[in-house]
């Protein structure tokens, strides 16, 4: 019975590297604060702040840590700042509707 072997494609000398470790939850929050509106805020800043983390820890130790990990930190950076933008932008837009149909109740009162 023959076996199946699977090749090993890393030659003797290279190693795979760790991800960083907020990479992958960075790029998902900056993903869901466009998504989600109304908590968009606060998922984006928390994203932002762990994608600062892992981007300093990388920029340190550029060596130790994958490039694929530090572009989705990147990645997760960005898109929480525009989910950040996109979620001001909601809450101003919010007011302003909220600020209108107060007039215009009050335009009816009297």
């Amino acid at each position: 019975m023959e076996q199946n072997q699977q090749q090993d494609y890393l030659t003797p000398n290279q190693t795979v590297l760790p991800p960083l470790p907020n990479a992958t939850v960075s790029l998902v929050l900056g993903i869901l604060s466009i998504v989600v509106c109304g908590v968009g805020f606060v998922l984006g800043i928390i994203g932002v702040v762990m994608a600062n983390k892992d981007l300093s820890l990388y920029a340190n130790n550029p060596g130790v840590y994958s490039e694929s990990s530090y572009n989705n930190s990147k990645t997760g950076r960005i898109c929480s700042i525009i989910g950040i933008i996109v979620s001001s932008l909601f809450v101003v837009a919010y007011a302003a509707y909220m600020i209108w149909i107060l007039s215009i109740i009050k335009d009816l009162k009297q």
